[in-house]
């Protein structure tokens, strides 16, 4: 989440007077995150939160991702679909911006997980692959492998001035990892974002996945990877946790299952999450506007990453 666009009190008020929701009390914009623009509105009936979709996220995907929430929704996953206007519409236009209003879900993201709060994220993971299983609509990852080297091509050089070498270093990883990729692993619709940040929680307990504005058709076993790479390390990309690790795995095995050639094919995916996410944020860490309210993240922490699964295989045994 973050904000790029300003949304005036006059503007919102009449976008809120589309909805049955009430009136506006207030709103403020929250900034983690760096792909859409998110505020926090309150109103006298209930809390949502407003998307502006921007940057990597295009309209014509809106109707998938809509689809995908009301599914899993209508399954009775935890999930923040967005609400429809009074003729019905849930995408809507606000300031020149696609926009929606979502269910506000309680819970708060953690940022140092537990082995027991890993372990119910991942099988909340696994319990909606379980239920996408029957999902029809697809969409192709738009930062899936296919994209990363056009993007290392596009950041070019300018990489260098993030840390001297780092393109000739990423350029050599995804030569790797493009050799390496396994091509027969099953096939759904994925996360394909499931940081800590996008999973609220209450103690132990799941209360919400949200932020599914990467969901694609991919490599059903990559959408663990990457929230193994997301999960297991420091913010740093420091500090692996190997009970957090651990706990993941088990967690997913447990409500989905797991097959002997998608543990097999983990470490080839994580390193490739780490390649994929080093490059997202060092695009980012370059091009973001000085003046958007965002936290910008640090790309090298996801060279560290990638450093360490190449130097432990054995990770996911």
């Amino acid at each position: 989440m973050a904000v790029y666009t300003q949304v005036s009190a006059e503007a919102l008020t009449a976008f809120l007077h589309r909805y049955d929701v009430g009136a506006l009390v207030s709103a403020k914009g929250i900034a983690e995150g760096v792909e859409n623009s998110n505020y926090l509105v309150d109103t006298t009936t209930a809390r949502f939160i407003l998307t502006l979709y921007e940057k990597r996220v295009a309209a014509g995907d809106l109707p998938f991702f809509m689809a995908l929430l009301d599914h899993l929704a209508a399954r009775g996953l935890a999930v923040p679909p967005a609400i429809a206007d009074r003729e019905g519409r849930v995408i809507q236009t606000l300031e020149g911006r696609p926009a929606c209003l979502i269910r506000f879900l309680p819970g708060v993201s953690v940022s140092h997980p537990t082995p027991a709060q890993a372990h119910a994220a991942a099988g909340a993971m696994g319990e909606m692959h379980a239920a996408l299983a029957d999902f029809a609509p697809t969409r192709v990852n738009s930062m899936g492998i296919g994209t990363w080297r056009p993007l290392l091509e596009k950041c070019g050089r300018e990489l260098d001035t993030i840390q001297p070498g780092l393109f000739d270093r990423i350029d050599a990883a995804l030569t790797r990892v493009e050799g390496a990729w396994p091509l027969d692993l099953a096939v759904s619709a994925i996360h394909a974002d499931l940081f800590p940040d996008n999973v609220l929680m209450h103690g132990d307990e799941v209360t919400g996945l949200i932020d599914f504005y990467f969901a694609c058709t991919d490599v059903r076993a990559y959408d663990l990877a990457v929230m193994h790479s997301a999960w297991t390390f420091d913010a740093q990309g420091r500090n692996p946790d190997a009970a957090v690790g651990a706990a993941l795995l088990a967690g997913y095995t447990e409500a989905f299952g797991l097959s002997e050639a998608e543990r097999a094919a983990l470490p080839v995916l994580a390193q490739g999450a780490c390649v994929r996410f080093l490059l997202s944020r060092a695009w980012d860490w370059l091009h973001t506007p000085a003046d958007a309210l965002v936290m910008r993240k640090d790309p090298l922490a996801y060279l560290r990453r990638l450093d360490w699964y190449v130097a432990n295989p054995q990770a996911f045994a």
